[in-house]
């Protein structure tokens, strides 16, 4: 039972799905597939408890368990009392649910949750009476069950975490607005950082980016500080199994470098000091009680991670100033390093006045913010450029400057795979210009071939051949009679031969059906008139245009 492989999805910050990713399958997980601030993974039991264990980056983890289409509210009642719910929990069990919808039809995720309670509850009266069923706990409840309604797509599913994995347990302490441990986790691990260089906060409040740096370089698991997880409510809960993984710290390292913190605020300095010391990190981090404008020497060649005040929950008496000091610090004192700051306006971002090589959207809370990194090396560009370095951002506008090289190479890359996968190739034509031929015939002899390949074939046929005989005889390279000019249209002698004026378009009329030909000559007198060279060829000479007197006034 222990072995037995099944679905799982690990919930996470938008922007964080790559990192998420990348962590489940260094842990063995299969069939790992990024979403939309999820990341959806198969495994056992034992992976599972791993996930919530080890993942730095994840919020929950969940396992489903039945998946239905429902149309209504009744349809969504009647679906889920249709489940086994006694092998999840017994008449005495506590439960709570928790609905996320994404729906025109399900608008209210308390009125969903409502309706799954009560399936729940009246399954259980069906069958032990009405006086018997578990009861709803909103707080440490046995069974957590999450719903996810994506249009008329129902998924419920077990929470195997409980309380969200960002609460590590470690934090006895906060400043206000303390950055999420998860998001903190995942913006260290996107900037490359294992513990093989020096870090540095230098505005580090509750000290969450230094605890969580120093979990990653000693490879120490974020889940040990948890006094509970869900899934030990489990029936199926395997507590020799969980033991063995929760005491295992085989894969934790040494960490052969420092880690720097730093605040203007005494009391952020104390806060950051108690939950340092409750993660049990304090010989890998250095903290003091000093302001941004004091950093004159930092140590060589390491990152930089930090989140300043937005202007918003914390705000500073001079942001603009604030972050023309940053950008000035990074420049003067962090040379070699690179700077990774989480911002929310773009104004504060100009103050610091460097061009960042990477801009990455990032959600911090219901805020869409932007992580940057600034690449701080010494000298121009130009020297930094032909020593390796690389602007990620520059070079991109460069690029599209240059006429969009990066589309050219991605349809070039197209090519290449349905060359490579389609069996499609290219030949060289009479003029030299290479021309797409068909597919390959790979039928073996006798085989009669597909029906997608005739009906390609007649498509291909039906768009050579001209839609009307008039733009077969104008179109250029068709069949056409008499003087012509290059671009398929008859020279203008010709036209003058048939009675057209030079400056205006009367033979011809191009519209969005194509070319169509009017009348050369038409039969009504007063269009006749109209025309000066039609009326000369008839009557030898040169018409008059009778000169209309102006209308006398009734009054005078």
């Amino acid at each position: 039972m222990a072995n037995e492989r099944f679905e799982m999805v690990a919930k996470t910050f938008q922007g964080l799905e790559d990192v998420l990713a990348e962590e489940l399958r260094a842990l063995g997980a299969e069939n790992v597939e990024p979403g939309k601030r999820m990341v959806s993974f198969e495994g056992d039991l034992e992976m599972l408890y791993r996930a919530n264990l080890s993942c730095r980056t994840a919020l929950r983890i969940l396992k489903p368990i039945y998946k239905f289409i429902a149309r209504d509210t009744d349809e969504l009642y009647e679906y889920a009392k249709e489940f086994d719910w006694g092998k999840l929990m017994s008449p005495s069990s506590t439960f709570a649910i928790d609905t996320v919808a994404y729906s025109d039809e399900f608008t209210h995720s308390r009125f969903v949750t409502y309706r799954i309670k009560d399936a729940i509850v009246d399954w259980f009266k069906d069958r032990y009476g009405d006086d018997v069923r578990p009861g709803v706990r909103l707080q440490d409840a046995d069974v957590m069950i999450n719903v996810h309604i994506a249009g008329d797509r129902v998924t419920l599913s077990l929470d195997s975490s409980g309380e969200s994995l960002h609460k590590r347990g470690y934090r006895v302490a906060q400043t206000e607005a303390p950055i999420n441990e998860v998001l903190a986790a995942g913006i260290i691990l996107k900037s490359g950082w294992r513990g093989d260089c020096p870090l540095v906060d230098p505005m580090c409040g509750s000290g969450t980016f230094l605890i969580e740096a120093a979990l990653i370089a000693a490879n120490i698991n974020p889940g040990v500080y948890r006094r509970h997880f869900s899934f030990e409510n489990w029936r199926d809960f395997d507590p020799e199994l969980f033991d063995r993984l929760y005491n295992d710290d085989s894969n934790e390292k040494e960490f052969n470098f420092k880690i720097y913190g730093a605040d203007i605020s005494p009391k952020a300095v104390e806060i950051a000091e108690k939950n340092i010391k409750s993660a049990g990190v304090g010989r890998m981090i250095e903290l003091e009680t000093k302001p941004l404008s004091a950093w004159t020497e930092a140590p060589a060649n390491g990152v930089l991670v930090t989140n300043p005040p937005y202007g918003e929950r914390i705000s500073s008496d001079d942001m603009e100033g604030l972050y023309e000091l940053i950008g000035s610090k990074l420049k003067n004192v962090f040379k070699g390093y690179h700077a990774w700051i989480i911002g929310y306006h773009e104004e504060y971002f100009h103050r610091v006045g460097l061009a960042p090589s990477t801009k990455m959207p990032i959600l911090n809370g219901a805020l869409e913010c932007q992580l940057r990194e600034y690449i701080i090396f010494e000298g121009d560009y130009k020297s930094f450029r032909s020593q390796g370095g690389r602007l990620r951002d520059v070079e991109e506008k460069k690029e599209q400057r240059a006429g969009g090289f990066k589309d050219r190479r991605r349809n070039e890359f197209k090519e290449f795979r349905k060359d490579r996968d389609g069996g499609f190739r290219k030949e060289s034509g009479r003029d030299g210009d290479e021309r797409r031929q068909g597919p390959r015939d790979r039928r073996k002899p006798g085989e009669e071939r597909p029906f997608r390949e005739k009906r390609a074939e007649r498509r291909e046929n039906r768009a050579k051949e001209p839609r009307n005989k008039l733009e077969e005889r104008y179109r250029p390279g068709g069949k056409r009679s008499g003087p012509q000019e290059r671009d398929g249209f008859r020279k203008d002698s010709d036209r003058r031969e048939r009675g057209f004026d030079r400056g205006e378009r009367r033979g011809f009329d191009k519209d969005r059906r194509g070319f169509e030909e009017r009348p050369r000559q038409s039969e009504n007198p007063l269009a006749i008139r109209r025309n000066p060279e039609a009326l000369k060829s008839i009557t030898g000479k040169q018409p008059t245009l009778p000169v209309m007197r102006a209308r006398k006034n009734k009054e005078e």
